[in-house]
């Protein structure tokens, strides 16, 4: 087994001791993404939709550092505070997947990491090359 550590200044550095994203052979493995601005390391907005957008974007820097894009995700984890943001969660996802869409769970949480509203992980399998 190999494994390849993903790492971009184009997404938020790690705040603890995990990786952004972790690659063994085609799959990769990405870290919690939260709505952080890479270059400042502060929450982009108390708004919840443009959490919802910073955490895609951030997501989508970490895929294209391991060699892929937000559509090779083929499942994904998003916890969220307040599950009544659910529609606007789907809403922000449309404008960053196309279908097929990955699976999917969405789950309300109790807290994240410096008091977001979201927070969103999952594993994308890049195409075989060659």
């Amino acid at each position: 087994m190999m494994k390849t550590i993903i790492n971009t200044e184009n997404a938020p550095s790690a705040i603890g001791t995990y990786s952004q994203a972790v690659k063994v052979n085609n799959t990769v493995y990405l870290s919690g993404q939260i709505p952080l601005v890479p270059e400042t390391m502060e929450v982009v907005s108390d708004d919840f939709a443009a959490q919802a957008h910073q955490v895609f974007k951030n997501l989508s820097a970490v895929c294209d550092a391991a060699g892929g894009t937000l559509n090779d995700m083929v499942k994904v984890n998003i916890f969220l505070m307040d599950l009544s943001q659910f529609a606007t969660v789907n809403d922000v996802m449309s404008q960053y997947f196309q279908q097929p869409y990955p699976a999917r769970a969405a789950v309300q949480v109790s807290r994240l990491p410096k008091d977001v509203a979201i927070e969103i992980d999952g594993v994308m399998e890049l195409p075989n090359v060659g």
